[in-house]
């Protein structure tokens, strides 16, 4: 899934690809938000983003899509 996170005062958002689900997502800011601690996202290649979730400014997520494999065809 695709997830950009806009956060308070930068003016980049973060783009990260997770093969987490478009629930499993929104628990873990929910559960940040609500425990005032750490919204920790880690990505496809197990790199991890830890940003306090009182300052993420919107989430943006993609469609949930599988992984891709070889050559795709059309446009």
């Amino acid at each position: 899934m695709d997830v950009k996170i806009g956060i308070e005062n930068v003016v980049r958002e973060l783009h990260i690809e997770t093969d987490l689900t478009r629930d499993e997502v929104l628990a873990l800011l929910n559960s940040a938000v609500k425990d005032n601690a750490v919204f920790t996202l880690v990505d496809n290649k197990g790199q991890s983003v830890a940003i306090p979730a009182v300052k993420i400014a919107y989430l943006q997520l993609g469609a949930e899509s599988g992984r891709k494999v070889g050559f795709g065809l059309g446009g």
